[in-house]
């Protein structure tokens, strides 16, 4: 027989009657998870336990400790009566307990398991909260999941070492206004017990313990927040309150390419100031993206949730490889069967290959793209080579009419599509490689302009200072 009790969130005072009756019994055998616990000092002052500490220094994941005590308590079973005995209650945040009952149900050994006050409730008493009225999330410290939401009280457990604190902190303290505060609990039902409010960034790591959890109050930040701000701008800015679909698209598109600006300056490894001005620029569109569920939802059709649904119901559907049975041996396969399933989806008979590309993308994007429709029928050049000679046949054909307006813009067209064709074979994406010459051009021409008053200049005394531009 197994009896599964809880010792409660602090002193011995604190365990209940059924715990204290069942430990008491000299002919039990009683396993304790952890002598980190005031409890637990009292009972091994008591009588004989054994604790499980040494599995926790023996294994290298949290998981692996919890299968070696469930292991350990049922193996113990086999022979003798076992009282498993946790902090807190057996039923919150107890991860082994479900294992030993899975094991015992295998070996034939019955599991009591006996529910006691648990560090949530010690948390609700000292905070109070009542999780029904108020409503209550419970997360685990070690297996934070993003993005954070804080629309309902939030208490954080397993805050059990100094750098978790730190780091569940940090990452709660970039989606939180400014002024906010979250708390630290630490020793619940013990004289001891601590209770500290402060900024996530400010709060001392050295409170962290097997003992500790965090409390964030419901504040408006994050997605949430974001969403609620939008929300109100709509209700109440005069400005917000007039835009349309039609009135914003022009926004969309700023964003977009600023977007686009600020991805282009990402390099190969890890730079924090330029992933800042993605980071903006992302939030910029988001924006755009919030504004347009608020008016749609405002006339009927959709908010932001349904959005949010319906990407990931695409997601789903389009990646059979992921959430299905279908297999996708490299990139090229997924991308077959992405557009498979997007035609199978639309149900609508396309006349030509063609037909869906936006009219609106910019025109090397849209070069690219009606290139990368052609190609899967086979209609394309089979090296870069070949794209090469190619295009140096439209640059001639160009310098044949640079004396005729009409035709020299048919011909710089097809220098232009060939262009695009040269950085497909490349797997360059043309767009961004325009842009980077644009800006290496801007920077050094702004670097010249700083060497020199240009007004004046020969040409021969600019490609001097051009040279230097380079140079530096």
């Amino acid at each position: 027989m197994i009896h599964v009790v809880g010792l409660g969130p602090g002193d011995w005072d604190g365990t209940d009657e059924t715990a204290r009756r069942l430990l008491s019994d000299g002919d039990r055998v009683v396993v304790v998870r952890t002598r980190s616990h005031p409890a637990s000092e009292t009972l091994a002052s008591r009588r004989s336990v054994t604790f499980c500490d040494d599995l926790y220094e023996r294994s290298e994941a949290f998981e692996d400790v919890y299968s070696a005590i469930a292991e350990r308590v049922v193996d113990t079973a086999r022979d003798s009566e076992v009282v498993y005995a946790v902090p807190g209650s057996p039923t919150v945040g107890e991860f082994a307990v479900g294992l030993i009952r899975e094991r015992a149900r295998a070996a034939g050994i019955p599991v009591e398991v006996h529910p006691a006050t648990s560090f949530l409730d010690a948390c609700c008493d000292a905070l109070g909260i009542d999780p029904l009225r108020d409503g209550l999330r419970l997360l685990n410290g070690h297996e934070l999941t993003e993005p954070f939401v804080f629309d309902v009280p939030t208490v954080i457990g397993h805050i059990d070492l100094p750098e978790v604190l730190a780091d569940v902190a940090a990452r709660i303290d970039r989606v939180l206004p400014e002024d906010a505060e979250i708390c630290v609990l630490s020793g619940l039902g013990s004289a001891d017990a601590t209770i500290v409010w402060g900024r996530p960034v400010e709060l001392d790591p050295s409170l962290a313990g097997v003992r500790t959890s965090l409390f964030v109050p419901v504040v408006d930040g994050g997605v949430l927040g974001a969403i609620r701000a939008m929300d109100r701008l709509r209700a109440e800015c005069p400005w917000d309150r007039v835009q349309t679909h039609h009135s914003l698209v022009r926004y969309l598109m700023e964003e977009s390419h600023e977007l686009a600006d600020a991805l282009s300056a990402l390099g190969d490894g890890p730079d924090l100031g330029a992933y800042a001005d993605v980071e903006e620029e992302l939030g910029d569109l988001l924006l755009q993206v919030l504004f347009h569920s608020v008016i749609a939802r405002e006339a009927g059709a959709f908010d932001i949730g349904d959005v949010a649904e319906q990407l990931r119901r695409k997601l789903v559907r389009r990646h059979p490889h992921v959430f299905g049975d279908t297999e996708a041996a490299d990139a090229e396969a997924v991308k077959q069967n992405w557009d498979a399933i997007k035609a199978s989806e639309k149900q609508v008979t396309r006349e030509s290959l063609m037909d869906g590309i936006p009219t609106s993308l910019p025109a090397l994007q849209r070069a690219a793209e009606v290139q990368r429709r052609a190609k899967r029928i086979g209609f394309d050049w089979d090296a870069v080579d070949a794209v090469m000679a190619k295009l140096g046949e439209e640059v001639s054909e160009l310098a044949a009419v640079l004396g005729d307006p009409t035709s020299a813009t048919h011909e710089m067209g097809d220098v232009l599509f060939s262009i695009v064709n040269v950085a497909r074979h490349l797997d360059v994406d043309p767009e961004i490689a325009a842009r980077s010459a644009v800006q290496r051009f801007e920077e050094r021409f702004r670097a010249m302009e700083s060497m020199a008053d240009l007004d004046g200049l020969s040409l021969g005394e600019l490609d001097a200072l051009w040279e230097r531009a380079k140079d530096s």
